[in-house]
């Protein structure tokens, strides 16, 4: 059975940091890619940023410079740091795991930027 766990969530004033976690089980970490989502209230979900297997990164234009993804395929973990945290940094943030066709999903955790 695959789960992907997220953790990290919270309530940060602008400005402020956070460091997202999804551990993951049930897969092969090493061969999958994976990537950040996020979705706010009212609007679509939309990709933050991923890492592949290789370690490889790309970033949303909106989050580049200030976010930060990572891997630890010891640990099943991917993560994202999230630094100089904006109000429209709100959202639902979910953790996705794809492999060859094959895609998974977290439950999210909620981040909210707010003073």
């Amino acid at each position: 059975q695959v789960q992907l766990v997220e953790s990290g969530g919270g309530l940060v004033q602008p400005g402020g940091s956070l460091r997202l976690s999804c551990a993951a089980s049930g897969i092969v970490f090493s061969l999958y890619t994976m990537g950040w989502y996020r979705q706010a209230l009212g609007k679509q979900r939309e990709l933050v940023a991923y890492i592949t297997s290789g370690g490889s990164t790309n970033y949303a234009d909106s989050v580049k410079g200030r976010f930060t993804i990572s891997r630890d395929n010891v640990k099943n973990t991917v993560y994202l740091q999230m630094n100089s945290l904006k109000p429209e940094d709100t959202a639902v943030y979910y953790c996705k795991a794809y492999f060859n066709g094959r895609d998974y999903w977290g439950q999210g955790t909620q981040v909210t930027v707010s003073s």
